[in-house]
């Protein structure tokens, strides 16, 4: 695969990270639909184990949604702003400190949207546990699951 094809691949996968921030955006299939593109152009066997990982993850973070908390971030009171900053912040975190900097990135980047939008630490942690309650465990588990896959991907890439 050409490294403008690599590029596409890899716009459209961010466009699916992001997607997953925005309500009606089916941003997995967003994510999966770029793995499935960079498989189906680079047929070697770690293009494909990493659609197939892909897949499974995301079968799994589907089915098990339900088991989730609805993602009602109007019922605590908080902007979307908010869980998009949250997300942002994830995504950043996740390449700066793989993996861990995903969670760490979410909850900091809520509490400190929370705690600038409210004016006190003591509020912006409650309100931040309310976001998570309400909306952020949800929508942090099927952003980690794009993030995972998105790390996937990029380490296939750069090693093969």
């Amino acid at each position: 695969m050409e490294v403008w094809q690599l590029v596409l691949v890899a716009l459209v996968m961010l466009l699916g990270l992001f997607g997953v921030l925005i309500p009606g955006v089916p941003g997995q299939a967003i994510v999966w639909a770029a793995v499935l593109w960079w498989a189906l152009s680079d047929t070697t066997r770690p293009a494909w184990a990493v659609l197939i990982g892909a897949t499974v993850l995301l079968l799994v973070n589907v089915a098990l949604r339900p088991l989730m908390p609805a993602r009602r971030a109007s019922r605590t009171g908080a902007p979307r702003r908010t869980l998009l900053v949250g997300g942002t912040a994830a995504i950043a975190g996740f390449f700066v400190v793989p993996v861990v900097g995903a969670i760490l990135g979410f909850v900091g980047g809520i509490y400190e949207s929370e705690r600038l939008r409210l004016g006190s630490r003591r509020d912006g942690w409650a309100s931040t546990r309310t976001v998570m309650r309400t909306a952020g465990y949800s929508l942090l588990a099927e952003l980690f699951s794009c993030l995972l896959v998105a790390g996937a991907w990029l380490s296939a890439v750069f090693w093969n």
